[in-house]
């Protein structure tokens, strides 16, 4: 793995969301997509080297709706910027985690992303993402 690639926080109401990290940040959010497969609405960030996305369900089966139903809105995941996910999956499936979806699929922000099982990492949604070339 390579860096954190961004940090994922799950909210009720993207646009106002957007304007609490855009006054926390000083600056506006330089992103906004929706991931359709997904059932979510992102927008993205950048403070120096690092990026927040926030989240928001666009219908109730959504991941997001479901944790926020379970756990209300806050940190939803850390995403690690890997080289060649295929690998990656492989790697860490020998090393014992779970993952979630053995096929990566496209993501926000032009990344190919795969999750790994909260319950083998201290209870941490971890997502990998490629950038798709």
């Amino acid at each position: 793995m390579k860096k954190i690639e961004h940090i994922g926080i799950a909210v009720n109401d993207l646009e106002s969301a957007i304007s609490i990290y855009e006054k926390l940040f000083g600056v506006p959010c330089y992103k906004q997509e929706e991931v359709g497969s997904e059932g979510i609405k992102t927008a993205f960030f950048r403070n120096g080297p690092n990026k927040i996305e926030l989240l928001e369900a666009t219908n109730p089966e959504s991941p997001i709706a479901k944790f926020i139903a379970k756990k209300g809105e806050g940190m939803h995941h850390i995403a690690f910027e890997v080289d060649d996910i295929l690998l990656e999956i492989d790697r860490l499936r020998e090393e014992g985690f779970v993952i979630l979806n053995e096929i990566p699929k496209k993501g926000a922000d032009n990344k190919l992303v795969v999750f790994l099982h909260p319950k083998g990492t201290n209870g941490v949604l971890i997502e990998l993402c490629q950038e798709i070339v």
